[in-house]
């Protein structure tokens, strides 16, 4: 993504692409599998609706933050770009 204020060739498209798609994707897994740690256990035990409706609100609650917060993680580490080689390490290219 050198290419700053011009067009981008098809190939960092296809990266940005790729990488929406990725963001979207895990956020998606990450919050579905939250929801589910914390309104499970109102579906698996017997709990009063009062109970069951407080974890469904509270699990929907940390489900869409968690959603915002990984798709902006990853999509502003892509933005960042690679990281630079560190010292003392073999660097594979060499």
């Amino acid at each position: 993504m050198e290419n700053h204020g011009g067009r981008r060739d098809q190939a960092e498209r296809d990266a940005i692409t790729v990488e929406i798609g990725y963001a979207l994707f895990s956020a998606a897994f990450a919050a579905a599998v939250l929801f589910g740690a914390i309104v499970g256990p109102a579906y698996a035990f017997d709990m009063s609706d009062g109970t069951r409706g407080a974890l469904v609100g509270v699990g929907a609650t940390v489900a869409v933050v968690v959603f915002f917060a990984r798709v902006v993680s990853v999509l502003m580490r892509f933005r960042r770009g690679p990281q630079p080689s560190q010292p003392g390490r073999t660097n594979p290219d060499s």
